[in-house]
């Protein structure tokens, strides 16, 4: 079973069992989110398209953890005045392992 899931302003193709990474969610470790936003759904021949969502259909997953991506360097500078500066930025994502299509 095929699912197609919208969270943090993106979509996301799913399957049972599929790990992926999302945007940072308010939710302890081991718990259980639900993802009520399905788009899509397919499962051999039969695919039910939402519009916008499917109704009734939701998404369950397990929280692995908080993550960070990897460090992304900003530097900003004007020439002849001499300025410059150097930011970093890491984002924050969280796991999540997919446990239900419903």
């Amino acid at each position: 079973m095929l699912a197609v899931i919208k969270t943090g302003g993106k979509q996301y193709t799913v399957e049972e069992g599929s790990v992926i990474e999302v945007e940072l969610l308010n939710a302890e470790n081991g718990a259980v989110h639900t993802f009520s936003e399905v788009l899509l759904i397919a499962e051999g021949g039969n695919v039910k398209v939402g519009n916008p969502t499917v109704e009734g259909a939701t998404v369950e997953a397990e929280v692995i953890g908080n993550i960070r991506a990897d460090r992304v360097l900003v530097f900003k500078r004007k020439p002849r005045k001499d300025y410059r500066k150097r930011i970093g930025h890491r984002q924050r994502y969280t796991k999540v392992k997919i446990t239900k299509i419903i």
